[in-house]
């Protein structure tokens, strides 16, 4: 096993050493020419979208719209490294299956259809009339559509998503589950509730009106870094810039533009003004007890602390709120908070100096058990102060992958909504289901009882973003076929049902020309705006396929339909105005989606107006979460290192965590590690704890590190083995990886 190096945690990010971590990844994937050639078209508005994370661009960008990670991820997909018909030759499956998943990621793009036939260890090629037979074949010989499970990734583009969606409920299922089933889901089913929308209800030029930002569980210098351009902004202009966390970011301490030369060769700027280091679990202690100290102050000076004319006409249930918060032990608060008292009062008259505030959230929020309760009391803050449907103000979850948003507006959902279905019958002429359908934990188990015959994925790398890996695992091996659209070699490839299909699709990057004519994709971003998105690269491959060229042509294939899938094929403006016909607020697609900057989608909220059965935004009222750990447990949970994004792992360090040549690590205290007997470096065995149940990795190195006493950090997905299949946030269903209890040996 590597050795592996650490050092002390970054405070600051960005600078130079990011200008030369993306010069590097550029340049050594796809040559100079290449790089400069993408990366000019990246987030422009004759180019394409990037294929990372979903933060919006500027109204005007800049000739360099793109972040370290972003470079990262276009490389990615312009590589010049081809996995071809040889490299499978090559290489079994079995030892294809014993690389890291950095090993996969490095070997290039998909170029040509793949199957791995029952019984045999090699991947070989096939041509698309073959695989899209085959694959219609065996949904056709399901004895029901529900025993088929159709799997969106959030990059895939709207229209490819729509007509994945159509293909699914024309063929008689719901069984849509999606990623935002294991990241996101919370915060829809959350702000559903309280607000009337599942979206956040800000744009980005509410962060240039602020007066505080509250980040909360989330690391944008990793996982959104082009938001610390407009969070340093913020700062330089006087916004106070709150951040509640386990761990201490150097993505949120300070940070150097690098596209501002002053920044790299002088002081960097400091970004947060406060910290506070919750223990894991902690957001609603958290939240309450700064909540409690407004209506303390409320009821010492009233009318001046909260918006009482906000609540009175806007909201519903706040005297059961200020009742059950009031009741709250603060010493219990802070206990269960982790944070001390004195900084809990200073965020609080922050908060209370503070007219518009805007709070961000990501995963570090989403995925506890009681994940819905720590996004509604986010929320009941904003209520208190009036801040939802304000200029510079609202709440903001920040979306990780580039279109998952998107693609649920468009229908990728297990449960749509009944109008929906209506619109989308009398569009279509047939009538769709109307049973719920199973999201990804639901398709996961149904899978492992054998339930599901066909697993059909549009983009993504399910085995290595699902939980409990090996559980997941057995339960796509169990599938008659699995079969996948992708770019690269994955995990999930090598985890092959009876049968495995690989198809290879175009990237984001690249040109997507049918009939001719080229085309124009669109994807909607994590504050509702709606853009174009057209690649600039010639297909890493002649026998590459758009992503709706696929589902059309297997539509046509399982439906017998070979009109309107034909249609849609050919001109992905067939695509919009169907979608325009379905889903209200897309008036005008086709039009709108070519203008700079696209359009943006209609949200009551942001207008005061709650969609919810009293018609009022309402508050909600949550016990904070009491983890009762015994001598010897811990709080564990996943995060992601900087040189990654989401499953797709770019290198084996973590500049901003110190940590080199290595990814199975495990963060934890160092009066912890005193206490355990375990030395720095030491390699240590992890075993998690559920249910009567216990999941053991081994190899992992304990690196001490500044989180809270009784909590541990590791990498995703190398630690999702530990995250067990059952334990998922209460209504949502999303995996509580952010709340797996262990013990260490």
């Amino acid at each position: 096993m590597k050795k592996v190096g650490w050092s002390s945690p970054k405070e600051e990010s960005g600078g130079l050493a990011a200008i030369l971590s993306a010069a590097r990844h550029g340049l050594g994937k796809m040559g100079l020419v290449r790089t400069i050639k993408t990366l000019r078209a990246v987030n422009q508005q004759e180019g394409f979208d990037c294929p990372s994370c979903a933060w919006p661009d500027p109204t005007v960008p800049s000739a360099a719209e793109f972040c370290e990670n972003g470079v990262k991820a276009v490389a990615n997909a312009a590589t010049r490294k081809r996995v071809t018909p040889e490299f499978f030759r090559r290489w079994s499956v079995v030892e294809l299956g014993k690389q890291p998943d950095h090993w996969l990621n490095r070997q290039g793009r998909l170029t040509t259809p793949m199957v791995l036939h029952k019984g045999k260890d090699h991947y070989q090629p096939i041509s698309w009339d073959t695989a899209l037979r085959s694959v219609a074949d065996h949904l056709r010989a399901l004895s029901s559509p529900d025993r088929a499970v159709f799997y969106t990734s959030g990059r895939a583009s709207n229209e490819a998503a729509f007509l994945f969606q159509l293909l699914a409920r024309r063929f008689g299922t719901n069984n849509l589950p999606d990623c935002s089933n294991m990241c996101h889901e919370s915060s829809g089913v959350a702000l559903k509730e309280t607000l009337g929308v599942g979206k956040g209800t800000v744009k980005l030029e509410d962060f240039s009106r602020a007066d505080l930002i509250l980040v909360i569980g989330q690391n944008p210098g990793t996982n959104h870094p082009r938001m610390l351009s407009t969070l340093e902004e913020a700062a330089l202009r006087g916004a106070i810039i709150v951040h509640v966390n386990p761990l201490p970011e150097a993505g949120l301490s300070r940070f150097r533009n690098p596209q501002k030369l002053a920044a790299i060769v002088g002081k960097a700027v400091p970004l947060t003004r406060y910290f506070a280091q919750v223990r894991i679990g902690g957001d609603v202690a958290f939240l309450s007890a700064v909540m409690k100290q407004m209506l303390e102050a409320e009821e010492n000076d009233p009318g001046n602390v909260l918006d009482r004319k906000f609540i009175h006409r806007y909201t519903q249930g706040f005297e059961e709120l200020r009742s059950h918060l009031m009741s709250m032990s603060d010493e219990r608060l802070v206990e269960l908070s982790g944070v001390p008292s004195r900084v809990i009062e200073k965020i609080a008259q922050a908060i209370m100096r503070s007219d518009r505030i805007v709070a961000c959230w990501a995963m570090g929020m989403t995925q506890h058990e009681h994940a819905v309760a720590n996004i509604q009391s986010i929320v009941n803050l904003m209520l208190l102060k009036g801040c939802i449907g304000k200029p510079g103000a609202g709440v903001c979850p920040v979306r990780g992958h580039s279109n998952v948003q998107g693609d649920r507006t468009v229908g990728i959902t297990s449960r749509p909504t009944i109008a929906f279905l209506e619109y989308l019958g009398n569009r279509f002429g047939f009538r769709p289901p109307l049973e719920p359908g199973l999201d990804t934990v639901d398709a996961i188990r149904a899978m492992h009882r054998g339930d599901i015959g066909v697993f059909l994925s549009l983009g993504g790398n399910f085995v290595s973003a699902a939980p409990d890996t090996t559980y997941t695992a057995e339960a796509l091996s169990n599938c008659t076929l699995a079969a996948h659209v992708s770019t690269t070699l994955n995990r999930s490839h090598l985890t092959p049902g009876k049968e495995s299909i690989i198809l290879p699709c175009l990237a984001r990057t690249e040109r997507d020309v049918q009939r001719g004519r080229p085309q124009v994709l669109s994807v909607e971003n994590s504050m509702g705006i709606v853009h174009g998105t057209t690649g600039v690269l010639e297909p890493a491959s002649s026998d590459l396929r758009s992503e709706i060229w696929i589902v059309a042509s297997l539509a046509a294939r399982v439906l017998g339909e070979h009109s309107p899938w034909k249609h849609f094929a050919g001109d992905y403006d067939h695509i919009r105005s169907a979608i325009e016909e379905v889903i209200p607020g897309f008036d005008r697609y086709n039009e709108l989606v070519r203008r700079p900057n696209g359009f943006a989608l209609p949200n009551p909220a942001c207008n005061r107006q709650f969609v919810t059965p009293s018609g009022k935004a309402q508050f909600t009222i949550h016990n904070p979460p009491s983890f009762r750990l015994d001598d010897g447990e811990y709080t564990m949970m996943t995060i992601r290192s900087h040189d990654q994004f989401n499953t797709e792992v770019y290198g084996l360090g973590d500049r901003y965590r110190g940590i080199k040549k290595g990814r199975n690590v495990i963060f934890l205290n160092p009066q912890d590690m005193k206490r355990e007997g375990i030395s720095a470096g030491q390699e240590v065995v992890i075993t998690s704890l559920y249910d009567g149940e216990s999941r053991s990795v081994q190899g992992f190195r304990a690196i001490p590190y500044p989180i809270p006493s009784r909590c541990a950090a590791t990498y995703f997905p190398e630690a999702n083995v530990l995250v067990p299949i059952s334990h998922t946030a209460s209504r949502s269903n999303t995996p509580a990886s952010k709340s797996v209890v262990i013990r260490l040996d």
